[in-house]
């Protein structure tokens, strides 16, 4: 489900943004953000907040980001780049300095987005099962899905020029974000879709909910691509993909992690049998990643 808590940071005229932190919190330790993917929430992560690998290694800040779970502003507009401000402001009120960043598939880019705007405070990147690119015609000769096509009738259908209190986010949608994200070959658990299907339901309801995924809709289909930018990222960035993602493909995170020319460290490992939202079904490898990350880059 979307977390019960929040935190009015500045950015927008005032965002709520909803987040789930560790606790207790060891100030000694270092954190690591966890950016979520479309239409999900803080829950996607919660394999990494039971593993007892990273319990008292490192605390856990997720994060959600505009348009999805608890997260909401004044302005019905916004972009990736708004998602990555909040989250550095949340930082700020939590008083928290620096931290390590996983990001799954939207969740990267936004917090590759945080790494180039505060690079002081992003100590290394995981990006998992993403793309730096935006939905370009080169991506999808590259293996990458079509999003316009296939989303465009739900932007469509969820711009509305009067109100809607009893929309619901539609069935079809429910189902492929789990269908997309968790399928990693042997089919969804109906207990992970029963999840899933109630907690969309619930984000995404009434007039407000109607807005808030059309805009991610939005952010989704329109958004800026990162290859020139790429050069700029100072840290070490290790970069998890499936053979197999049913969004991206493998090709475009082989051809991206050569553009991390700056980072300290910049490789892709490519996890077998993993899925779209690689950090649920293949949690193990995401654990092993980040703990050779704070290993050899926590400064404290």
């Amino acid at each position: 489900m979307a977390t019960t808590t929040t935190l009015t940071v500045p950015h927008l005229g005032g965002t709520k943004v909803g987040y789930r932190l560790s606790s207790p919190f060891f100030p000694c330790l270092s954190t690591t953000v966890l950016i979520n993917s479309m239409c999900t929430t803080v829950s996607l992560y919660d394999s990494q907040f039971s593993s007892d690998r990273l319990d008292g290694t490192t605390n856990l800040l997720a994060i959600e980001p505009l348009g999805h779970g608890s997260t909401s502003c004044p302005s019905e507009h916004f972009t990736y780049w708004d998602s990555a401000i909040i989250a550095i402001q949340l930082l700020d009120a939590l008083k928290i300095d620096k931290v390590f960043g996983i990001g799954t598939s939207q969740g990267g880019w936004i917090v590759v987005r945080m790494a180039l705007l505060a690079p002081d405070r992003i100590l290394g990147l995981l990006p998992l099962g993403t793309s730096m690119d935006s939905e370009s015609p080169d991506s999808r000769t590259k293996g990458a899905w079509d999003p316009l096509t296939q989303l465009e009738p739900f932007y469509e259908k969820w711009s509305s020029p009067v109100t809607t209190p009893e929309f619901v986010v539609d069935e079809i949608w429910r189902g492929m974000v789990a269908s997309l994200g968790f399928d990693s070959g042997e089919g969804v658990p109906e207990e992970t879709l029963k999840f899933w299907d109630e907690t969309l339901k619930e984000v995404y309801k009434g007039d407000e909910g109607r807005k808030k995924v059309r805009m991610a809709l939005i952010c989704l289909l329109e958004r800026d691509g990162l290859l020139l930018r790429l050069g700029d990222i100072k840290c070490p960035v290790y970069w998890l993909q499936g053979p197999q993602d049913p969004v991206f493909g493998l090709k475009l995170a082989q051809e991206q992690i050569k553009l991390f020319t700056g980072s300290v460290e910049a490789r892709l490992t490519i996890v077998e049998g993993a899925s779209h939202y690689l950090n649920a079904t293949k949690p193990e490898a995401v654990e092993d990643a980040l703990l050779e990350m704070i290993g050899r880059y926590w400064l404290e």
